[in-house]
């Protein structure tokens, strides 16, 4: 996306400060500039460094009725990474802290993408016109724009844990190896899962779901030793016989169980003490045809909605069927 803009741009009565090292401008924009001037990096983006979840229409919808509210109708400001495309200068000498922007490209937007949406609705239905008040760094590296991102939104009502592990992917094993479950086309999650945590028809588990899956199926000391490349060739090697195995009852959500977290779950629980039974004494080897024969000894299960894991809930009912599923595989 090209981010440079067609003109300059400037913005007075700009208040300069720093805030943890970091150079940070105040000031307010009208908002037709503000939409001019600001832009979105979607999670998904080519770069490997967006954030940004799609929009919800219905909040900004939701934000543009509170705004018809008038004066009463007051909300926080925007937070921008400028990305060092706006430079700063003082009126005078006598008060260096307070100036104008020179703005030669835009800025990201880290905070705030709801409330911008529901100002242009706001201002194309009324044709009228609203300042909005801003917070720029100066200049954010990509991956603390992300951390940033980050801690707003986990520490309030936000993003979620699903998108803040795709986050953290980077630093966390397990976040990796759930994004790449998701993203690869050879994952058996591939066409059912949802990085952002937002479930649709046919999307029915989570990035976060997926995650604590594979927390239970890694726990297991012996699997620790090995990188995060090999654990995903693991769960990917486990999880595709099991679909092999239950092609039918793997691709229908609603009238088999065995996708349910629930049974995900259970089967993450047996399936640790089978990837360790896997390995060698030497820690660095692995046996992946007896993943392939576990599995296989566990085919005459019914997964159906109503058969007799009808009932089975919680991480009491994943144990539970765990055990049976231990029973059958390690045999």
């Amino acid at each position: 996306m090209n981010n440079i803009l067609p003109s300059q741009i400037v913005i007075e009565n700009v208040v300069q400060c720093k805030m943890r090292g970091k150079v940070a401008y105040q000031s307010h924009l009208p908002a037709p500039t503000a939409l001019n001037l600001t832009f979105v990096k979607p999670y998904d983006d080519p770069s490997g460094k967006g954030y940004q979840r799609p929009v919800d229409t219905k909040r900004c919808s939701d934000f543009a009725i509170y705004l018809s509210k008038g004066e009463d109708a007051l909300f926080t400001p925007i937070l921008l990474n400028a990305g060092a495309n706006w430079e700063f200068s003082a009126y005078d000498k006598q008060r260096p802290a307070f100036g104008r922007l020179i703005c030669k490209g835009k800025a990201s937007l880290m905070d705030g993408q709801h409330r911008l949406g529901g100002i242009k609705r706001y201002i194309q239905e009324t044709n009228s016109d609203i300042n909005v008040p801003f917070l720029a760094f100066h200049c954010l590296d990509e991956d603390e724009e992300i951390r940033l991102f980050d801690t707003i939104n986990t520490k309030a009502k936000g993003i979620g844990s699903s998108l803040s592990k795709f986050l953290r992917r980077d630093s966390d094993d397990i976040s990796w190896i759930a994004t790449e479950l998701l993203v690869r086309q050879e994952s058996p999650f591939y066409n059912i899962g949802s990085i952002i945590g937002k479930r649709s028809k046919g999307r029915h588990i989570t990035l976060q779901n997926l995650y604590r899956t594979l927390h239970l199926l890694s726990k297991d000391p012996k699997i620790t030793y090995f990188s995060k490349e090999e654990k995903l060739t693991m769960a990917m090697q486990y999880f595709n016989t099991i679909k092999e195995v239950f092609p039918h009852e793997w691709l229908d959500y609603k009238e088999y169980r065995l996708t349910h977290i629930v049974c995900l779950d259970a089967l993450s629980i047996a399936g640790s003490e089978v990837l360790s039974k896997c390995t060698t004494e030497s820690k660095r080897q692995f046996d992946y045809n007896g993943i392939s024969k576990a599995v296989k000894k566990i085919s005459k299960i019914d997964w159906s909605a109503n058969g007799p894991l009808k009932y089975l809930k919680g991480i009491s009912g994943s144990k539970s069927l765990a055990t049976d599923l231990k029973e059958q595989m390690l045999s």
